[in-house]
């Protein structure tokens, strides 16, 4: 059995700030898929750091903001959720929206591929967008 655990780790000086609070919002994510949280660990990181996985594991000669691993079991959901922060901070500054808001929604995009959503074709893109949007909100709801 797969220890039940989230890891948020740093490649490069990112400061995560209120783990505990992030930890317990994805918990509530995963298991309003009707999910249960193996162990996933987010790794925060630079561009260079994450297109070198990009080039390495998907044969991507690209920037991109995320790139999952998911290593799950059944409804049990495992993997590796590599984001580049500098990425995500240009993002925001084009959605208009602040860092943490990018960044949780890079987060739970990342739980929504191991929950067994894709994002290929638009109408996937749509409905990513639409679980997306649902699982932030459930982030400002008070346990």
């Amino acid at each position: 059995m797969s220890e039940e655990k989230i890891n948020f780790y740093a490649e490069n000086d990112f400061q995560f700030g209120d783990e505990s609070r992030f930890e317990s919002w994805l918990r509530q994510v995963v298991t309003s898929e009707g999910k249960k949280t193996g162990e996933i660990s987010f790794i925060f990181c630079d561009d260079e750091y994450l297109l070198k996985i990009n080039k390495e594991y998907l044969d991507h000669d690209t920037y991109t903001d995320i790139i999952s691993f998911d290593n799950s079991l059944g409804n049990i959901l495992n993997g590796d959720i590599f984001i580049s922060t500098e990425r995500v901070a240009e993002n925001a500054i084009s959605y208009e929206v602040s860092f943490e808001e990018e960044l949780k929604r890079v987060m739970v995009h990342g739980v929504l591929h191991f929950c067994g959503y894709t994002d290929k074709s638009t109408a996937e893109k749509e409905v990513m967008r639409e679980k997306e949007e649902e699982k932030m909100k459930m982030f400002h709801v008070e346990q």
